[in-house]
């Protein structure tokens, strides 16, 4: 009887061993597969790394923008033109309509609890983004006194 049972232990043995031994097989052909098609690295120059890393778009909210307003032409030409133009292109897709509670163009009683709290916090609002506003209006490119000027001219409407 001890026999029969050494027979069977054997035997369970061999199968284990070919199993296991499948098993290892299998997993190591699977490895050489995956290190046959494995991509030699990059150039890893500082401008190969920036040139992958950029953005693939960028996000304008309102329109896309029309007219790059150079420095030269924007120190020469006057606030308050500047600021209409950047209301008139940027703005105004939302503040003309009151889209998301947004205050409207021209009108003073949306604009005075805004006012109350200070030029310099509508400024920061406008430039960092407020609620549902992003920041700048969505026109990343438009400098601190881009916006300053927008929204000195928006405050002139409301008057």
């Amino acid at each position: 009887m001890t026999t029969q049972k050494s027979g069977k232990f054997f035997f369970g043995s061999i199968v284990t061993f070919l199993i296991v031994a499948l098993v290892i097989k299998v997993i190591l052909v699977n490895v050489q597969d995956v290190s046959k098609n494995v991509v030699a690295p990059e150039s890893m120059t500082e401008e190969a790394i920036q040139e992958r890393i950029k953005p693939v778009a960028e996000v304008y909210v309102g329109e896309a923008p029309v007219v790059e307003v150079a420095a030269a032409e924007e120190t020469a030409a006057d606030s308050s033109s500047v600021g209409e133009k950047i209301v008139s292109q940027v703005c105004a897709m939302c503040h003309a309509s009151g889209m998301m509670n947004s205050p409207k163009l021209g009108s003073a009683s949306d604009w005075a609890p805004r006012i109350e709290k200070g030029v310099d916090t509508l400024y920061a609002n406008a430039i960092n983004g407020l609620n549902m506003m992003p920041a700048r209006g969505g026109r990343p490119d438009l400098s601190d006194d881009d916006v300053k000027a927008a929204v000195d001219h928006m405050l002139e409407l409301a008057k």
